[in-house]
């Protein structure tokens, strides 16, 4: 149960720090993200997802769905910020951040929710 209760922790401790790094950009929150939440963005999620996965006993759907799911969004998020910018629409503190949670959370968020996918 600690293993779980980890996870989800982790879990949640790297979506943040993805939101923050598509929130700082756009000046939506007065943020400054640093270097480590580069590394802490992917680490978290994944170490979190895998804290949670190795633990589940009955089904992991819900998780996968509910963090695929988040990630898309940031992901979707990101992508807007990368646009807004490209139209004359300047982020705040450039666009490498939206970038890079573009393709980690739109990938992993991808790959999350097709595992689970219905087929025909």
């Amino acid at each position: 149960m600690a293993v779980l209760i980890v996870g989800i922790l982790f879990l949640a401790m790297g979506l943040c720090a993805g939101a923050v790094m598509v929130l700082a950009p756009l000046g939506v929150a007065h943020l400054e993200p640093n270097g480590v939440l580069w590394l802490l963005f992917p680490f978290f999620t994944l170490v979190g997802y895998g804290l949670c996965a190795a633990n589940a006993r009955d089904s992991i759907r819900p998780l996968t769905l509910g963090a695929s799911w988040t990630l898309l969004v940031l992901a979707v998020a990101a992508a807007i910020g990368i646009l807004l910018d490209a139209t004359g629409m300047r982020a705040a503190s450039g666009t490498l951040s939206l970038w890079f949670v573009l393709g980690v959370a739109g990938l992993a968020g991808t790959m999350g929710a097709a595992a689970f996918a219905r087929r025909r």
